[in-house]
């Protein structure tokens, strides 16, 4: 049996259905990636204690870990990745025999976490599955956490050209569907690594509405 992960004295969820799920990203994540969303849980963590809050920390785990799975040649669909992740991680849940309404609850964190200003106003765990991944993207609220535990977390975890491979990812969904790019962060990406990136200005989808004004 795989000792658990320990950081700060902290460990990270050991559970049947928690490995399952550290099993599924590995296999699904390059090394970078995969990095990433486990940083991210760790991030989630620590502020959530921090900050005092209350939580299902298997549930922060287990959709920490999932959140980019809808980037990944596997479970991409047709929808936004963060949706196409969701209903992937929804779908392994439920099969495994989690609750039911446990699984809708990382239905909404992973499908909220590039939300910002609306996933901090929700549930604890939606909240946390969406500051843990902006610290680790964004460096948001990284002054909330201890240094030592950000070194020992990224020497548990290292980036590994991270930026690089994120913004790559990212480009990959935007070229592959553009027009759910619109009004997302995704075309700023896309517009400096996706060579002819073309998608609709919300301006002209406005001014082309079927009405007089």
């Amino acid at each position: 049996m795989n000792t658990p992960i320990v950081i700060g004295g902290v460990s990270a969820p050991d559970s049947e259905l928690a490995r399952k799920a550290a099993s599924i990203v590995e296999r699904a994540h390059n090394k970078s990636m995969l990095y990433h969303v486990h940083r991210s849980w760790w991030f989630a963590e620590f502020l959530g204690k921090k900050r005092g809050l209350k939580y299902d920390r298997e549930l922060v785990y287990l959709a920490a870990v999932m959140h980019d799975l809808g980037l990944t040649d596997q479970f991409g669909a047709d929808n936004r990745f963060e949706v196409d992740g969701a209903d992937a991680a929804h779908c392994l849940l439920t099969e495994s025999g989690y609750d039911e309404s446990k699984a809708q609850r990382v239905w909404e964190a992973i499908a909220l976490h590039s939300s910002l200003g609306i996933a901090d106003r929700l549930t604890p765990e939606t909240c946390l599955v969406c500051l843990g991944a902006h610290v680790d993207v964004f460096g948001m609220n990284i002054a909330e956490i201890t240094p030592s535990l950000i070194d020992e977390t990224i020497g548990r975890y290292p980036r590994l050209g991270f930026k690089s491979a994120f913004q790559q990812a990212i480009a990959e969904v935007a070229r592959k569907k553009p027009h759910l790019a619109v009004g997302t962060g995704l075309v700023d990406v896309a517009h400096r690594h996706v060579s002819g990136f073309t998608c609709a200005n919300v301006c002209d989808l406005i001014d082309s509405a079927p009405f007089e004004s």
